[in-house]
């Protein structure tokens, strides 16, 4: 008898013998128990996670001579014909090669008779987004109201390409990925039905290989048998899937640590001869990045199968948590710039060396002049992030010496110099590089509310906060408030005294006057003044004195000074008398 690949040999004949889809197989088992059959099914999901198998196990259980169940007998005449291919009544038809409107008028013309030897006619539509937009107007009709005998399974890929017509006449099952635990649970259960020996590093391997395919896993153990000779050792299959051993990404990283220049670039020449594209190697850096900042966030998130579970280990205490963002935010940059590149050698170099290049500044290079420029909070509470930072500006606004000074309280640069500045690990000696780049942004003026500013995790409250005057909107400007300052730029000032603010919020904002806003903003106070602020919320008719309301007419004082400067202006007015020129209102833009 003829070899049968393992993909086909252990393809499963009922639900309980399926992996990874238990949430397919609950819905589906209830429908046939309780009787609720749906005329059309769409199935969708990537290759290899029992599309075309979980339909054929439908067909089963909807011809089974037993009757219609859950579990088809699979011994019948029907369930043993359509195991074989050969059932009558089973057409499966494939959407990629019978694209047109004459192939699927024909098959809805067949569709009228009945069964021949089961109790349904059952349509297999596989990769159904391939079909023309024809096609799938012509099967509208028969797929919303077919004969009794009829049950339509669709099969896809993407299901983006079918037509929302066609998925609104279908009940639709999401197919996950299976995990590598699933999938190495599996090949050992095969393993120890053929009676082949096996080393579970070996499995691990193929089961993080196949990328959540259980078909793509039974082709590597295929291959893996064959490379071993009958053996599936873990050496062997390393060296079988070149690109599973990831030595070179740790050689990489290594000596990004060490900062040896040298040995970046003799990484990047190796890529070639392992028969890896440029494009993969950073795809595959990215994902190891990842493992790595995993198991410095979590150290026991990171699976103990995991191939190179040590290595990874080992470079997440050698690696600070920021090389490791930073790292990965240029390797997905590198790989987006790719095609922009004069060629891949040069784009991946690059990459690499911007991972070298940006690397956290020495405490030693921190200006002693920055004390001056950071809030006064107390010294254990400052981390060397926000030195860095203040360092970036200070030391920008020194080289340029601008006239106008920001003042500390308004100083707000942590999204503009955090990429540049990472904390330093005390495990990781810094590099002597080069001064910060200056930041981009200008002082701060109320059109940038002060929500669009990241949320700092634990933001430092102020020791010495000066009381409050009634001055709303210049004290929010001093709050890191994240979303919360929506609550705040739409609140105007009842009243308030040295414990409790009380604020009006109009019925057109009750929006943002929720619960949660409300207690960040009072934490952000009581932060700020040191002591517990009760905070008081009225919903009511506003008078237009929120800082938002009072931004919005100074913007459009604004605009209506630089529209009338523009008109009076002598150079223009001589343009559009001489040239028939005209003023557009829009692309005036006050400075």
């Amino acid at each position: 008898m003829a070899y049968q690949v393992l993909a086909r040999k252990w393809r499963p004949k009922s639900f309980s013998q399926l992996v990874g889809q238990e949430h397919v197989i609950k819905a589906l088992a209830n429908a046939f128990e309780n009787d609720r059959l749906h005329h059309a099914y769409l199935l969708t999901g990537t290759r290899g996670v029992g599309k075309t198998t979980i339909a054929r196990i439908m067909a089963k259980a909807l011809n089974c001579e037993t009757g219609v169940t859950a579990t088809p007998c699979g011994v019948c005449s029907a369930c043993t014909q359509i195991d074989a291919g050969r059932f009558v009544d089973l057409l499966e038809i494939d959407a990629a090669s019978n694209t047109g409107i004459d192939n699927i008028r024909e098959v809805l013309d067949n569709a009228q008779y009945s069964p021949t030897a089961g109790r349904f006619k059952v349509y297999i539509i596989d990769e159904v987004h391939m079909l023309s937009k024809n096609a799938f107007n012509a099967m509208l009709k028969t797929l919303e109201e077919p004969p009794a005998h009829v049950k339509f399974i669709l099969a896809t890929t993407d299901p983006q390409k079918v037509p929302i017509t066609v998925l609104s006449r279908c009940l639709q099952f999401s197919l996950r990925q299976m995990t590598p635990q699933q999938v190495s649970g599996h090949l050992q259960q095969v393993l120890g039905a053929e009676n082949i020996p096996f080393e579970q590093g070996a499995l691990n391997i193929l089961g993080h290989a196949a990328n959540g395919s259980m078909r793509d896993a039974l082709s590597l153990l295929d291959q893996a048998i064959a490379y071993g000779g009958g053996d599936v050792g873990e050496l062997a299959v390393r060296a079988m899937l070149g690109a599973v051993d990831q030595s070179y990404l740790f050689d990489i990283l290594e000596a990004l640590i060490k900062g040896d220049g040298a040995a970046v670039l003799a990484s990047a020449d190796a890529i070639a001869g392992r028969g890896l594209s440029y494009e993969s190697a950073l795809h595959e850096l990215a994902h190891l990045l990842h493992q790595i900042a995993v198991a410095q966030a979590v150290p026991k998130a990171l699976a103990d199968d995991l191939p190179q579970r040590e290595q990874i280990a080992a470079l997440a205490l050698a690696m600070s948590p920021e090389d490791t963002q930073l790292y990965y935010q240029i390797a997905l940059h590198g790989r987006r710039d790719l095609p922009l590149a004069p060629d891949e050698y040069a784009g991946f170099s690059m990459t690499l060396l911007r991972m070298l290049a940006f690397a956290p500044a020495a405490a030693s290079l921190i200006s002693p002049a920055v004390a001056s420029q950071i809030s006064p909070v107390a010294p254990n509470l400052i981390s060397p992030a926000a030195a860095n930072q203040a360092s970036s500006v200070t030391s920008s606004q020194t080289a340029a010496s601008t006239p106008n000074q920001i003042p500390p309280a308004n100083v707000e640069q942590p999204e503009q110099t955090a990429p540049l500045a990472p904390r330093l690990s005390p495990a990781t000696p810094a590099p002597q590089q080069a001064a910060p780049r200056p930041p981009i942004s200008d002082e701060p003026h109320y059109d940038a509310p002060p929500w669009h500013e990241e949320e700092h995790a634990a933001p430092a409250p102020a020791a010495q906060a000066a009381p409050f005057k009634g001055d709303w909107r210049a004290l929010i400007l001093q709050l890191k408030l994240g979303a919360a300052g929506m609550l705040a730029q739409n609140a105007e000032l009842l009243g308030y005294t040295d414990s409790s603010i009380e604020l009006l919020v109009g019925e057109e904002h009750i929006a943002v006057a929720s619960r949660a806003y409300q207690e960040k903003l009072r934490e952000a106070l009581s932060n700020h003044f040191g002591k517990d602020i009760l905070l008081t919320i009225t919903l009511g008719s506003a008078s237009g004195d929120t800082p938002a309301a009072i931004a919005l007419r100074e913007k459009m004082a604004r605009l209506a000074s630089a529209t009338q400067s523009i008109q009076n202006d002598p150079f223009v007015q001589s343009v559009v008398r001489d040239f028939g020129a005209t003023v557009i209102p829009d692309s005036i833009k006050p400075l």
